[in-house]
């Protein structure tokens, strides 16, 4: 592989022109396909081979005229203290809410709550429910307006009036301040590392042509694979933070390769060859972390591991090849300025000459860089650091014990929504279970004589406040009831009850011969719950398995992936203890902007775990490749331990700042899933990098010595040899390999 990935940088290098040419034809057709391609569809959520979804496609195939296209808003309103809603005055100002409601833009019908008796029995309070002929994502400005405008009529009257539903305004979109915000730290970290503004710009340049020709190609497919809008998130979270690092590996070995006195074009080869090979398998362990989402059989969550899968792919892609030919442009000024005149050929002036033999002292007379320090501090005391690295991780990971999975709700909400104030009123007035209600089906050959006496049964249920009566559909095959329970769609309680009421369907079947499924928020919650829970360990064997198998040929041991996924368990449980400890618990919620604390979305684990463990396998190939080429090239374990963090401690710490700028920028976006995803991320990276990969790392190396390279020979036969060390490319390549040869720097005309 090295020696292909070597010809491929000589030829990008040397056909820049056409390299260059050749990507930006393919972000521009990318970005052409995506402004003519239709509207990316509405977020859609299924669950496939659950009961809660076979009970919504019973709907969807049985009440046709009945299916939730249409987005709605449940309008709330209070009279004012010490009167009632039904009283005159009272009575009048919410007929005229509803008058106002029903001029609204896009809105289809407004039911009246003293028709529909939907009046809490106390009459302080009554809704009523706007149905829009559109669905929520195409519900206008001005519809919105006017909603908000009928409340604030209704407002200025004396009562107290908020709304919920899909059809109410959520400022939760992205905004793009993440992405300025990442990709302004990562400037500034890409410039104190270089000490070039070109060899800064360059990682900065390919991340965004290669997320640019990611995002523009999903949005060109979205209508045709069913992509959101959403599912574009990821792909430009991890399209980034990748794209910079990639590029960035391989600028920093070009660089190194230049200062050692390589022919540039050769210079470029070798950087491609070596750091490239390690981008390769760096972004197939991330691609196979992102596509294992789709063990979980949740549509959702499988398009967006595809897209940003297929983002990762395009960011190797554009590292290999768009990266050394922007090296051919500028084959020196990546140097800092005071290293090019070594390879400019251009005469000094008496002054710079002076100053460049200062720097040349100085840098003969330079201690070992804090890279290399920090190992050899590692390797005096292993017991120690690994102690206290371990223990820290672990001390960070406590509050993952208490963490509560949830679905995000207008319960979740902020306190100051109109949304959480709506779902507040109606808890109080109508019952903590109101903002939950269960669906019921019933299918059958009398469906409606059937419903009816599963509502009589069900009405005597335990923890059932209502059940409304059965409606049957017009082949009178299919009938509905909803069932109210008497707590808040996130207690225990309920869940209970939704067992329960499912553990009943079998005697349903029997008395009645219907067949009868319980569906709706809470039932879907579970559902959702236990679809993520079977698949974890298949995903986790499948994710890890398959990475243990690219280390194990990347490293040619057993223990070194074996080490990778321990450590990767630590990093990502200590990410779940801080995002615990911030989003559920509360701690520290003003800084990061977290309005309300509630339950940790439902998808974070899972998510997190795919996505943490490509990341983690990033710096475990980038940083381990470097010590494994050291070690194959003749150096002691511990000296391989040195080499590696000389050469790439730094660059590992500048990508992982990048990585965490990146992630971090989107803390301030006002989605919450975005928030939590980013914050998640950035924790996960930290930890990851700094003390797992930089610190538990290298002193287990201390500890293990040569055994930490150990293979069974019969395995080693079995296994292919990838040449990721680029030993085909050194001066001391084994015989019958020949080695590309080195000449000295060329000259500046």
């Amino acid at each position: 592989m090295a020696t292909f990935l070597y010809k491929l940088g000589r030829l990008a290098f040397r056909r820049r022109w056409l390299m260059v040419l050749l990507w930006v034809g393919v972000l521009c057709g990318a970005g052409f396909a995506a402004s003519a391609a239709p509207a990316p569809p509405a977020d859609t959520f299924s669950m496939p081979g659950t009961e809660s979804q076979k009970a919504f496609d019973l709907l969807e195939r049985k009440f046709p005229d009945a299916r939730a296209d249409g987005a709605s808003a449940r309008v709330v309103v209070r009279a004012s203290e010490g009167t009632k809603i039904s009283d005159p005055a009272q009575k009048a100002h919410v007929a005229a809410l509803v008058a106002e409601l029903r001029k609204s833009p896009q809105v289809a019908s407004v039911s009246d709550p003293f028709t529909t008796k939907a009046v809490s029995e106390d009459g302080s309070t009554a809704y009523a429910i706007a149905t829009y002929k559109v669905p929520a994502t195409e519900v206008g400005d001005k519809a919105h307006d006017a909603l908000d405008d009928a409340l604030a009529q209704a407002r200025d009257a004396g009562l107290t009036a908020e709304a919920g539903g899909d059809a109410v305004k959520i400022d939760a979109a992205m905004s793009g301040t993440g992405e300025k915000i990442g990709i302004l730290v990562s400037a500034l970290v890409l410039l104190l590392t270089f000490g070039s503004v070109i060899a800064a710009g360059m990682p900065l340049l390919t991340a965004l042509i290669g997320v640019g020709i990611g995002i523009s190609a999903i949005s060109a497919l979205g209508a045709t694979l069913g992509l959101s809008g959403t599912t574009s998130t990821l792909a430009m979270m991890l399209g980034l933070a990748v794209g910079i690092d990639y590029a960035l590996f391989i600028v920093s070995r070009y660089r190194a390769e230049l200062t050692e006195g390589r022919e540039r074009a050769d210079a470029a080869g070798r950087a491609v060859g070596t750091a490239g090979s390690a981008v390769v398998f760096a972004g197939l362990t991330v691609i196979v972390a992102l596509a294992g989402l789709a063990v979980v059989n949740i549509p959702m969550l499988t398009k967006m591991g595809l897209a940003a899968a297929g983002t990762v792919a395009i960011a190797v892609l554009v590292a290999l090849t768009f990266v050394p030919a922007l090296l051919g442009f500028a084959p020196v000024k990546v140097l800092r300025r005071r290293d090019r005149h070594r390879y400019s050929g251009r005469p000094l002036s008496a002054r710079r000459q002076r100053k460049a033999d200062k720097h040349a002292v100085k840098d003969a007379r330079r201690k070992p860089n804090l890279g290399s320090r920090w190992a050899g501090y590692v390797l005096r005391h292993p017991v120690a650091v690994l102690l206290l690295a371990v223990l820290g991780l672990g001390a960070v990971a406590v509050p993952a014990a208490s963490l509560e999975l949830g679905l995000p709700g207008e319960g979740t909400m902020a306190p100051d929504t109109t949304q959480r104030k709506a779902y507040d009123l109606l808890s109080e007035s109508f019952g903590a279970g109101f903002n939950g209600p269960l669906t019921i089906t019933v299918e059958g050959p009398d469906a409606k004589a059937a419903a009816d006496t599963v509502g009589k049964r069900l009405a005597g249920q335990d923890g059932v406040a209502t059940v409304t009566p059965a409606t049957p559909n017009e082949a009178g095959d299919t009938a509905i009831l909803n069932v109210v329970p008497t707590t808040g769609p996130t207690d225990a309680a309920t869940e209970d009850l939704v067992r329960q009421l499912r553990s009943l369907a079998d005697g349903f079947r029997a008395d009645t011969g219907a067949e009868v499924l319980v569906t709706g928020q809470t039932a879907m919650f579970i559902d959702f719950s236990e679809t993520l829970d079977d698949a974890l360990l298949p995903y986790l064997a499948l994710v890890v398995g398959l990475a243990f198998l690219l280390l194990m040929v990347v490293f040619r041991s057993v223990l070194v992936p074996l080490k990778a996924a321990l450590g990767f368990l630590l990093s990502v449980t200590a990410a779940l203890g801080a995002v615990v400890a911030v989003f559920q618990w509360g701690w520290l919620a003003d800084v990061f902007g977290v309005d309300q604390p509630s339950p940790i979305m439902s998808t974070m684990p899972i998510f997190m775990i795919g996505v943490v463990f490509g990341l983690a396998m990033d710096y475990e190939v980038f940083l381990v490749t470097r010590m494994r080429e050291a070690y194959v090239h003749g150096a002691r374990p511990a000296e391989a331990v040195v080499t590696g963090f000389r050469y790439g401690g730094r660059v590992v710490a500048a990508a992982a700042a990048i990585m965490i700028s990146v992630f971090s920028g989107f803390i301030v976006e006002d989605n919450d899933f975005v928030k939590m995803i980013g914050f998640g991320l950035a924790a996960a990276v930290l930890f990851d990098a700094f003390l797992v990969r930089m610190t538990i790392v290298p002193a287990l190396f201390a500890l293990l010595g040569k055994s930490a390279w150990w293979l069974p020979r019969w395995l080693d036969r079995l296994l292919p040899n990838l040449d990721v060390e680029g030993a085909k490319l050194s001066g001391t390549a084994p015989p019958g390999q020949v080695a590309p040869p080195r000449r000295a720097p060329e000259l500046v005309d």
